[in-house]
């Protein structure tokens, strides 16, 4: 069985090409994928070459951890999930390539539990639910946020579920005008807008290394900085101040099985929107062209392949 599959084949260097696939086993399922996400952070950082060091890094690689489609045949042991629309966070399923994070191809050969029946209805929307999972990570080791930075689709759903679970409206942090629509029961403001210095809670989704001092200035004392963004350069802050408010710093990690069904929960109780999160689509035969819009157009906060008419 082969694929096509969307390749990084070096920094800067995409391609759409066909890919063998490896045996299907017992418990697997084999999901023809209809839509699949681009990651504006990690997936960037892959672009540009400034990934970090991590485990199964390496080039030729499909990029892709947000992926949606139908289960169209499967291993003895899971041929009763055939048929189910389901929401896949990667695969590693290629021969000739590596699977970091392998979501993005027409085709994907999977264990079953790692692929999660959602509702058909979301369409395009399906492929939100690794980064809502993600956003219920880091909201699950701590305090909701008081102060979100960086309204990007992350940041949006970190207000949305910490209003969601009955929390207080936080503020949300935005330099970048194209980025300051959308909110829903929450304020966006420019930093320099914002005199408080007594956050208890801050979640930074920025990704910017260089924001550590700032914030720290602006918790009170005991408070909490979240790095809930993946950063490319070596964090750092000055102690002094940090040392006077007694300031905690938690780095939020991948999300675990038990988030994506707390949102998938949360989902289809209508209890979290997911509308005007996926700005842009394109068909994955143009993902040569599609990519460099999702990693820079300002205007586009999330970008999705369509695979449907692409055998």
């Amino acid at each position: 069985m082969d694929t096509m599959a969307v390749t990084l084949e070096g920094p800067g260097r995409l391609a759409l090409k066909r890919l063998e696939l490896r045996a299907v086993e017992a418990s697997d399922v084999v999901v023809s994928i209809h839509w699949s996400g681009v990651s504006s952070g990690t997936e960037k950082l892959l672009w540009t070459g400034e990934m970090p060091p991590f485990p199964g890094m390496g080039y030729p690689l499909v990029p892709g951890y947000e992926s949606v489609g139908r289960i169209v045949d499967a291993g003895h042991d899971a041929q009763s999930r055939i048929g189910e629309w389901v929401f896949v966070p990667g695969a590693n399923c290629y021969t000739d390539a590596r699977g970091l994070f392998g979501g993005t191809a027409r085709t994907l050969i999977v264990p079953a539990a790692r692929a999660l029946p959602i509702p058909e209805s979301l369409a395009e929307q399906g492929v939100l639910f690794a980064l809502t999972a993600t956003a219920r990570h880091a909201l699950a080791g701590g305090h909701a946020p008081d102060l979100i930075i960086g309204h990007g689709v992350l940041g949006r759903l970190l207000a949305r579920i910490a209003i969601a679970n009955g929390a207080p409206a936080p503020t949300v942090w935005e330099v970048d005008p194209a980025r300051t629509h959308g909110a829903q029961g929450y304020d966006v403001v420019h930093p320099e807008a914002d005199s408080r210095s007594d956050y208890r809670s801050i979640y930074d989704v920025s990704g910017d290394a260089s924001l550590l001092d700032t914030l720290v200035t602006r918790l009170g004392k005991g408070g909490e900085i979240v790095l809930a963004g993946f950063y490319r350069d070596r964090l750092g802050f000055d102690f002094a101040p940090a040392f006077q408010r007694e300031a905690r710093l938690r780095i939020a990690a991948e999300w675990q099985p038990e988030d994506l069904a707390a949102m998938q929960s949360l989902i289809q109780t209508g209890a979290l929107n997911l509308a005007g999160l996926v700005t842009d689509v394109a068909p994955a035969g143009d993902a040569c062209a599609a990519y460099p819009t999702a990693f820079e157009d300002r205007d586009c906060l999330k970008l999705v392949l369509d695979w449907s008419e692409l055998a």
